[in-house]
């Protein structure tokens, strides 16, 4: 598969191609591929969870469930992403901050085997600030949902 490839929905970036857009790495890096990707607007990150992910040895033991905090990791990492690849080549690899997190709410577990398709959509975007509503589905049944807002760091 290319790194970059456009189908029915919108635009498909593979690992590679995030790997290019963000700075973030194993054990850190919540999603596999972006899917739908429509620049400024809207993408959805999909994570493969299996039982190999590192916090499942503590999260816990007897019954893993993927923490919550890491699946609102997963919809800034889509974030970073979408803002990444909507302002082009000067921008890949720079760091995208969380700045807020608001109205996160847990639905229900997330466990190995499922596969976690992550849905942002941006708000509003001011200068270097991006906010944006993200939701988080297993089977298009919603496990987790937040707004958030990001901001890209200038190089210095």
């Amino acid at each position: 598969m290319d790194a970059e490839t456009t189908g029915s929905q919108g635009i498909e970036l593979d690992i590679s191609r995030v790997m290019e857009l963000i700075p973030h790495r194993y054990p850190m890096l919540m999603i596999d591929k972006v899917i739908d990707v429509v620049p400024e607007l809207s993408a959805v990150g999909v994570k493969n969870v299996t039982i190999n992910e590192p916090f499942f040895q503590g999260h816990f033991p007897s019954k893993p469930v993927m923490p919550g905090v890491m699946i609102i990791e997963a919809m800034a990492q889509t974030a970073a992403v979408l803002v990444v690849y909507s302002l082009g080549k000067s921008a890949e690899g720079r760091l995208v901050y969380f700045m807020t997190v608001d109205g996160g709410r847990f639905r229900k577990p997330v466990g190995p085997g499922d596969t976690l398709h992550v849905q942002v959509e941006r708000v509003q975007r001011r200068g270097p600030v991006w906010k944006f509503n993200g939701t988080a589905r297993v089977n298009g049944v919603v496990m987790a949902e937040a707004t958030f807002a990001a901001m890209i760091m200038e190089d210095k």
